[in-house]
């Protein structure tokens, strides 16, 4: 595949920025959806994203722009890079502007509640008229954005049901830093993406109370085990979880500062309140959000959680973050790994 296309990412964020940079390198006149009038002017005269990466030198084939119609109305490719909270309001408003046989990939690690569902799950039911699940997918995997913004290598998932929804997205994206892996596992590799961020609070919270080297790899083990676990429960494929979009995510967000899951939980363990985690980190933590919808399904459907459950009692009931592993140690579950 060898032709132009035009691309949009939704989303001005660390991510979006990121994205819509990779796009741009590989010579595709690519638009870039920001909050505001300010930010979009700034982007666009100093090529620059200074809110998130001030040493970032952007592609002169970048559009920022605040005005949602103008940038998705001649996109055959959008990337949907926004907060999940803003996710409904932000499908509403495109639905009325996209082109027929447009390709949706949703980046957003988060999921939409009441019910439980994916993100793309959200846009199959609201565009159904206008796209098909061919030309929806997800792009998952270890991608923190600084480090992405500072050239170093990395790879990501792109998962759907359709290869030339993959193989526009690799075009789109792929390069000499950035790895594309291709999967037709949709929501095991969306489920892996939003739930691992759950997780990550976890290991932020451990890594501040020094619990060690052989605690963090029994948390992040039997993470993996309670994300496989609800997401197979969800209709996801189990083997998607040993891969890149899996554990390899999975350990990325667990173990790194650049993680705003993962400095959520310092700050927690340092006993900030929520508010005052989420207000210091400065960005949104999707894990916070995700975890209180998950336990809620995870309860509904007699799932057995431990980590998951007691995070939820650290994070909304006020239970010393110390109970983490002491919670997990007095758990009755034995059972290393589960089949079906």
């Amino acid at each position: 595949m060898n032709k132009k296309f035009n691309v949009s990412v939704l989303g001005g964020g660390s991510f979006g920025t990121v994205l819509a940079n990779l796009s741009a390198k590989n010579g595709l006149d690519t638009h870039l959806w920001v909050r505001d009038s300010e930010l979009a002017l700034k982007i666009n005269s100093e090529s620059a994203n200074r809110e998130y990466h001030p040493e970032l030198k952007l592609s002169k084939k970048i559009f920022a722009s605040e005005v949602l119609s103008e940038c998705v109305c001649n996109a055959d490719l959008i990337f949907i890079a926004t907060p999940s909270s803003i996710i409904q309001n932000v499908i509403d408003r495109i639905k009325p502007h996209i082109k027929e046989g447009v390709v949706l990939i949703s980046c957003t690690k988060g999921i939409v509640n009441n019910p439980t569902r994916t993100i793309t799950d959200y846009i199959k039911e609201q565009l159904f008229d206008r796209t098909a699940l061919e030309r929806l997918g997800v792009l998952s995997g270890p991608n923190l954005a600084r480090e992405i913004a500072d050239e170093k290598v990395a790879g990501s998932v792109i998962a759907s049901r359709s290869q030339h929804s993959i193989d526009l997205v690799i075009n789109a994206l792929e390069s000499k830093i950035f790895k594309l892996y291709s999967s037709n596992d949709i929501k095991g590799v969306e489920y892996a993406g939003a739930l691992k961020n759950i997780y990550a609070i976890g290991c932020g919270i451990g890594h501040q109370l020094n619990i060690g080297e052989n605690a963090n790899g029994l948390i992040i083990s039997r993470a993996m085990a309670e994300i496989s676990q609800f997401a197979v429960h969800k209709g996801a494929k189990p083997i998607t979880f040993l891969g890149l979009a899996g554990m390899g995510d999975l350990i990325a967000t667990c173990t790194s500062k650049l993680s705003r899951n993962f400095s959520v939980g310092i700050e927690i363990a340092q006993g900030l309140s929520l508010d005052d985690a989420s207000q210091k980190i400065g960005q949104v933590a999707e894990g916070v959000n995700t975890l209180k919808i998950i336990y809620e399904e995870a309860l509904e459907s007699d799932l057995t959680m431990p980590i998951l459950s007691s995070l939820y009692k650290i994070i909304y009931q006020n239970e010393d973050p110390k109970s983490l592993l002491e919670n997990l140690i007095n758990h009755p579950d034995q059972l290393d790994v589960k089949f079906k």
